[in-house]
């Protein structure tokens, strides 16, 4: 990768043979030493430099990221609306939202695009599956039958768009940021993604009217072509929203700076195979991955379907929304102050997720038990007891694997970057 950064003779070390201080130099005149130094060649400027159009950079990623998530969870909030207005089923509600996961199977394909073509032709090609997949949504049928399949073929291609913007970041913040500003890249790219989607939690019961079962006091309008209406607004909305992203994205999205920022950024890579095959034999990178992995996965499938598990304990649409939002939104601005404060203090990682894990488990483990004393009563218990419990278990399980490691987690990062 780092060949490219610059040509044969600006990698030459700046001082070569016969450049360096001659015995006795240091005592020659003042002018003298300006005299052989004007006579020098002038040094090519060394990696390292930083460029203010980085920001632009990584705020078009973002707000893919974040359209991206907002498309995602578009259903899940609004599943009861769905239902009326689609004829939506439970199965297809959560499938919906299966679709981000299941369209992270390809993921490897779209990481070996990004390594071999870089951080433009990558972002293009997932901008432009995300402007088919919100266009299919819109396409105006009567056939309800069809509609439903153009619209989970909608939800699959944006699902498609998902390994880019959710994986890309650590790849762009290397590319265009010191080493001082990567964490806060990289939670920044990152945490837009999980805004989005709790922006859905807003947009969908704000605007789109819930169906008379549970909110009476708006029977007397909420016919369900009126639903239906309300719903198709916020499709073409986001269908807007992607196409002028597209748009800006195809007009300016540099795939790297004319200087890399560090040496790190420069430095040469390997194979995309032989680098696959070193992780996949690296203990301590599966044990990072499932650490990350396994709590998100869980947590994402949690917070699709949240208004389906709290719909029999009575919560509207609306207040399940809001609990969405602040439960992202909370994750999303804790995430980028501890990534920044990270930048500042090195060596304490470790301690920063340890506190952040123990956190998400008393949290997950309150929210579950406040769940099963409200609905004991109801013939959803056991399968609603079952999936609450999945999200304080997994954070327990990532403390432990963090904990299974003697050394900080920075060192054990660092490893693993050397080792591939």
């Amino acid at each position: 990768m780092g060949s490219g950064w610059s040509s044969e003779e600006e990698r030459q070390p700046l001082l070569g043979p016969g450049l360096g201080p001659a015995p006795g130099a240091a005592w020659r005149s003042r002018g003298e030493a300006a005299a052989a130094a004007a006579a020098l060649p002038a040094a090519a400027p060394s990696p390292g430099r930083v460029y203010g159009r980085r920001w632009l950079v990584l705020l078009l990623f973002s707000l893919l990221g974040f359209v991206q998530g907002l498309v995602w969870n578009t259903w899940g909030p609004i599943q009861n609306s769905a239902r009326q207005a689609y004829g939506f089923s439970s199965w297809d509600i959560a499938l919906l939202v299966l679709w981000g996961p299941i369209g992270f199977m390809p993921c490897f394909a779209f990481m070996w695009l990004l390594d071999k073509r870089g951080l433009r032709i990558t972002v293009l090609l997932t901008s432009f599956l995300m402007v088919l997949g919100t266009g299919l949504r819109c396409i105006p049928i009567s056939d309800l039958v069809l509609k439903r399949r153009l619209i989970h073929a909608g939800q699959l291609l944006n699902g498609l768009a998902g390994p880019t913007v959710m994986n890309a970041a650590p790849f762009l913040s290397t590319t265009w940021f010191s080493a001082d500003e990567r964490a806060t890249a990289t939670a920044i790219a990152s945490m837009l993604s999980y805004l989005g989607g709790a922006c859905a939690f807003l947009v969908g019961p704000l605007v789109v009217p819930a169906p008379n079962g549970t909110a009476p006091l708006l029977a007397s309008e909420n016919s369900r072509a009126h639903i239906k209406d309300r719903i198709e607004t916020v499709l073409y909305a986001e269908f807007g929203v992607v196409c002028l992203l597209f748009s800006a994205t195809l007009a300016y999205f540099p795939p790297r700076p004319p200087l890399p920022p560090s040496v790190a950024a420069a430095s040469q890579r390997l194979s995309y195979r032989r680098s696959f095959c070193r992780l996949l034999s690296n203990l301590r990178f599966l044990m990072i991955a499932l650490a990350y992995a396994i709590p998100l996965g869980v947590f994402a499938g949690w917070s699709g379907v949240l208004d389906l598990i709290l719909t029999p304990v009575h919560v509207s649409q609306v207040d399940a929304g809001w609990i969405g939002f602040w439960s992202i939104v909370g994750g999303c601005v804790v995430g980028i102050a501890m990534a920044r404060f990270a930048d500042f203090i090195r060596g304490m990682l470790k301690l920063i997720l340890l506190l952040l894990f123990s956190g998400a488990t008393l949290s997950s483990t309150w929210f579950t038990l406040t769940c099963l004393n409200s609905i004991t009563h109801l013939p959803l218990t056991t399968e609603l007891s079952w999936f609450n419990w999945c999200l304080p278990g997994s954070c327990l399980l990532s403390l432990l694997l963090i904990l299974c490691f003697r050394e900080s987690y920075d060192r054990l990062y660092l490893d693993v970057v050397v080792s591939v």
